[in-house]
């Protein structure tokens, strides 16, 4: 006699690789062991009939700030893994630089011994399963090796930094040959130096009482921050990568990309078959310039959100699949006089998002008439690939049981049901979106349902991939 599943999920409307069609989802000993038809279900055996709702595969978080949300260590783990939770995430890899958000420490991911020494803190603390990018600085050439043997899932770093962690096309050099031997990929934050600094210069050329009267109104102005950071500065970046990636054939990945400029450099790149791939993040596909008040620098990212054509481009480049995937650059400021200024010369610069990207995006996508598949697609299923997880990111038998239970009719505003408190500083908070989270599996565990306490931490450290 077969064994009989630990549980089943079933639905009306699973969304699985072949389409969106009503099965039961069977799950014994965390995997996915059978997506059969919908009212294949033993006697005995544990169902969620989810009723109205989809069930999605668990999200695939590629690019997220863990220890920017309530401090270092595991507090912050523990907090950035909760809200992932509630938000549908079931995976996060965690970003191992912060370029723009003023990073104290970047030893703990930078080096083999800081890498293991992280991966070991975050265990018994992940609420869900979480990974780790090794950060590219300059000089660190020689510990690539040992952090692949710590377990990180690829490398990452910045080409623009105000703590000396930015990367040269020299530093590039030197280590891409290592990367590529090791089939690793490297995520680049794509805005180059000189740009930047060409913007502020401008800003300055007007003479001592000009930039006085200019910084006391554009402290608070948006256009001014935008300006700061112009699409000059990503172009000039992706352009790099590109030569880069066309002499080493190192596999690249730039996260995240807002500027629609480079959209048709990335088109000739990916046309000639370099390995170059690219996320946007779920704000920049929210959110427009041209409606961001004076002030509300809970808006303020890097790359910045930018004008309301510019966000088209990123929606028709991802559904063209010129923009492969999403990823949020989640980064929760911490409740403090930075955090809270209006100043956009020194707030915080990071998106605080997780519990609400998977909503965030169903909303955008299903107004443009786009599908739950497509999004699967952007956010589960083409993250899990970029980051070697290939048992995680769809619904098919072997696979992890990492399910969500979201009912893609629904409608909620942020902030009214104070589902998620922490998020108090978040853009996204008084916005009303689409698709509500009902429930989330870790390997066919409950890990999130709504309305409910969250149980204590069940998420694993993903062990290196080889």
């Amino acid at each position: 006699m077969p064994f009989l599943p630990d549980l089943i999920v079933r639905s009306q409307r699973v969304v699985t690789p072949a389409g969106t069609r009503p099965a039961a989802i069977h799950v014994r000993g965390g995997k996915i062991s059978g997506v059969l038809d919908f009212d294949d279900v033993p006697a005995g055996c544990p169902v969620d009939d989810a009723g109205a709702a989809a069930v999605i595969p668990g999200v695939v978080d590629t690019y997220v700030h863990v220890d920017a949300a309530n401090g270092a260590g595991h507090r912050g783990v523990e907090a950035t893994t909760r809200a992932a939770a509630a938000g549908g995430i079931t995976t996060v890899i965690q970003a191992p630089l912060d370029n723009t958000h003023g990073r104290l420490d970047s030893s703990a991911t930078t080096t083999g011994a800081g890498v293991a020494a992280t991966l070991s803190g975050a265990e018994g603390h992940c609420y869900v399963d979480v990974g780790l990018w090794g950060g590219i600085v300059p000089g660190n050439a020689g510990e690539l090796a040992r952090m692949v043997d710590a377990g990180v899932v690829g490398f990452a770093c910045g080409l623009a930094s105000r703590n000396g962690d930015a990367v040269t096309e020299a530093d590039l050099r030197a280590v891409m040959p290592a990367i590529m031997r090791v089939g690793l990929p490297l995520l680049v934050h794509p805005e180059a130096p000189g740009p930047i600094a060409r913007a502020a210069e401008r800003r300055q050329a007007g003479g001592p009482l000009a930039r006085l009267l200019a910084s006391r109104r554009s402290r608070r102005c948006y256009s001014a921050y935008l300006t700061s950071r112009p699409k000059e500065a990503e172009n000039e970046a992706i352009a790099l990568l590109i030569a880069l990636c066309q002499e080493f054939r190192t596999q690249i990945h730039i996260v995240p990309l807002s500027s629609s400029d480079a959209l048709t450099p990335m088109f000739h790149a990916r046309s000639a078959r370099l390995p170059i791939t690219a996320a946007t993040a779920p704000h920049h596909l929210t959110f427009v310039a041209e409606e961001i008040p004076d002030g509300a620098t809970s808006f303020k990212c890097a790359p910045p959100i930018r004008e309301r054509e510019n966000r088209e481009f990123l929606w028709a480049a991802l559904a063209g699949g010129l923009i492969q995937m999403t990823a949020s650059d989640h980064s929760q400021a911490p409740d403090t006089a930075k955090a809270r200024s209006r100043d956009f010369t020194h707030g915080w610069t990071g998106i605080s998002s997780l519990a609400f990207s998977l909503s965030a995006m169903w909303t955008g996508a299903a107004g443009r008439g786009y599908t739950l598949n497509q999004v699967t697609d952007w956010m589960c299923r083409r993250p899990a690939r970029l980051a070697g997880l290939d048992r995680k990111g769809a619904i098919e038998p072997g696979y992890d049981a990492d399910l969500v239970v979201i009912d893609p009719d629904a409608v909620f505003t942020v902030g009214a049901d104070q589902q998620h408190p922490d998020d108090e500083l978040t853009p996204y908070r008084g916005r009303r979106l689409q698709g509500v989270v009902e429930r989330t599996y870790l390997r066919g565990r409950r890990i999130y349902e709504r309305g409910k306490a969250v149980e204590g931490p069940a998420g694993r450290v993903l062990a290196p991939r080889r």
